[in-house]
C-alpha cells in the first residue's frame, strides 16, 4: 500500500472466497483489517446474478422464465455457481452442435453443478449399491436382466 500520502482519500477494496489464502501483510492493522462477510443469495439475488450472466447467451427461450427456473432450483449457490451453470449450459449446446441454449441444456448443467458430471454410465458407486442392494430396480420399475448370476428377490435362486 505504499505511494499513498496520508491526505489522498483513496478507498481500496478487496474481495476473495479464499481468505485463508491472503498474504497476513494484507491483514496488519491499517491495511485490509476490516472484514465483511457476504452471505448468500436469496432467490431474488440468484435471479439477478442470472440475469447478468445470461447476457449474450443466445436462449431458446425467455431469458426472464430460465432464470426464475433456475434460481428456484439453485438454493445455497454464490455468483460463481451460477456463472458455472451458464457456461455448462453454453458448452452443452455447443458440444450438440446448437445454436442456441436449450432448457435441456440449462437443466443438465444445473444438475451436473448439483450432482458432478454425469457419464451417463453408471458410477462405481452405483454399481456397488446394486450388488448391496440388487432388489432396487424392481422398486424403481426397471426390469434389467441380471448379468451377475443372482436370481429373484434378494438375490435368492428361487426352486422349481
Amino acid at each position: 500500500m505504499d505511494g499513498f500520502e496520508s491526505g489522498m482519500k483513496v478507498v481500496v477494496i478487496g474481495a476473495t472466497n479464499r481468505p485463508e489464502a491472503l498474504d497476513p501483510a494484507l491483514c496488519r492493522p491499517g491495511r485490509f483489517s476490516r472484514k465483511v462477510l457476504v452471505g448468500e443469495p436469496d432467490e431474488e439475488g440468484r435471479r439477478k446474478i442470472l440475469a447478468v450472466h445470461l447476457r449474450g447467451v443466445p436462449l431458446e427461450e425467455d431469458k426472464q422464465l430460465l432464470s426464475n427456473l433456475v434460481a428456484s432450483l439453485t438454493p445455497g449457490f454464490v455468483g460463481a455457481d451460477l456463472a458455472n451453470i451458464v457456461n455448462e449450459a453454453a458448452l452443452l449446446a455447443a458440444r450438440r452442435g446448437g445454436e442456441t441454449v436449450t432448457r435441456e441444456d440449462i437443466m443438465e448443467a444445473v444438475e451436473r453443478a448439483k450432482f458432478g458430471i454425469n457419464d451417463r454410465q453408471p458410477s462405481t458407486i452405483g454399481k456397488e449399491l446394486g450388488k448391496l442392494f440388487p432388489w432396487m430396480p424392481s422398486l424403481m420399475g426397471r426390469n434389467d436382466t441380471r448379468q451377475d448370476g443372482l436370481q429373484g428377490p434378494l438375490g435368492y435362486q428361487t426352486l422349481s
